[in-house]
């Protein structure tokens, strides 16, 4: 998400306060660190990834894809030129950073391809898996908390100064990309819950939490429709296309969102039921967390 100010000309020689290369050409410094982090990410996890192959054990490729491809998406957004005016282009930068790479990110499974490639009973094992039992962990990874920290951040960012102020503070803008990114990973680990954690809320309760996400995502979009960011201002027209982009683009990731939250649903319930006609006489069999 891009938060520095540049002046475009809007017709009639008035002058229109935007974004400064908002999808134009990256966000500094901030951007080019993030995206060679996210690159050396997919390079560690593709060579864990082979290891644990070589050494016999599964692991899907289809995987492997999704967390290379989110890592290059964050990295592209991040650094190249986006398409469309000021904040189309930011709006675009905003659905890849905050929504879909986070996606792709969790669809990775991370944390259970490094505890299964680490030796067990290892240190870093250990440290690792105390890290993600945490109690803290646990209380970010409450579903609605991480909805508020995510899609809070976003009210407070869009719906006052903040985003001007940060404008003109770099390490403000730095602090203010860096949470838009670690909250939108917090909340969509915390919905899908592929990976061993603490704690693992049922479906219902993610469920409801999409469903209130989605609506205020659609809200706030609906809001930047009709008023730019307090302290900004936008061509009509590139300010109506950039909060339908947010609008339509958020449904899709949502809908990603809620495809993934009933497929292990579906899978639970599945398993479930085998347990109960089998009539488990030893007790209900162990499903592995990190399947």
């Amino acid at each position: 998400m891009i938060l520095t100010l540049a002046h475009a000309h809007a017709p009639a020689a008035s002058h229109v306060h935007a974004p400064a290369h908002a999808g134009h050409g990256g966000t500094g410094l901030f951007g080019t660190v993030v995206a060679a982090a996210a690159l050396l990410a997919a390079l560690t996890y593709l060579s864990a990834a082979a290891r644990l192959r070589g050494r016999g054990d599964a692991w899907p490729r289809l995987r492997d894809l999704c967390f290379a491809t989110g890592c290059a998406a964050l990295a592209l957004a991040l650094t190249v030129t986006l398409p469309g005016g000021p904040f189309t282009a930011h709006m675009a930068q905003h659905l890849t950073v905050a929504m879909a790479a986070p996606l792709l990110l969790v669809l990775g499974r991370p944390l259970t391809l490094v505890l299964r490639a680490l030796p067990g009973g290892s240190p870093a094992r250990r440290a690792l898996l105390a890290v993600a039992h945490a109690r803290p962990v646990g209380v970010l990874l409450f579903p609605p908390l991480a909805a508020v920290l995510d899609i809070g951040g976003l009210w407070l960012l869009y719906r006052t100064p903040l985003s001007a102020q940060a404008a003109h503070h770099p390490l403000l803008g730095a602090a203010v990309h860096a949470h838009v990114l670690v909250a939108g990973l917090l909340y969509t680990f915390a919905v899908c819950q592929l990976d061993p954690v603490r704690r693992r809320w049922g479906p219902g309760r993610r469920g409801a939490t999409l469903l209130a996400a989605g609506w205020a995502h659609a809200v706030l979009a609906k809001s930047l429709y009709a008023t730019p960011p307090p302290g900004t201002a936008y061509a009509a027209g590139d300010l109506h296309t950039g909060s339908q982009l947010m609008y339509y683009g958020g449904d899709l990731v949502e809908v990603a969102l809620a495809t993934v939250l009933a497929t292990r649903w579906y899978a639970a319930t599945g398993r479930a039921r085998r347990r109960r006609a089998r009539g488990t006489p030893y007790g209900p069999s162990r499903s592995s967390a990190t399947a």
